[in-house]
């Protein structure tokens, strides 16, 4: 059995598609034990397989807030009083 083809700086192992199609139990065992699969259709990366957790996790991480006001209001910062009080600036004197 040759093995899938090391590739990237994550070391993410590549698989050619039919090979993935056929021996797509190993490419699930090794997704969920060693990470990320990639699946590639004539030369180029095409999809990656990647455990459910993982998938979660980058899906949680692009979530947004409902809005700016919202992102705000749940910054660890909300609560930190800042002194935004300052002297009037009257400009400076020139003479003409």
């Amino acid at each position: 059995m040759d093995r899938p083809k090391k590739s990237g700086p994550l070391a993410k192992t590549k698989w050619q598609l039919q090979k993935a199609k056929a021996q797509f139990s190993e490419v699930f065992r090794r997704a969920r034990s060693e990470g990320p699969q990639l699946v590639t259709r004539q030369e180029k990366e095409a999809v990656v397989i990647l455990p459910a957790e993982e998938f979660e996790r980058l899906l949680a991480r692009s979530r947004q807030p409902q809005s700016l006001v919202q992102f705000f209001a749940d910054s660890p910062l909300a609560r930190v009083k800042l002194n935004l009080k300052r002297k009037p600036d009257f400009g400076r004197k020139i003479k003409l």
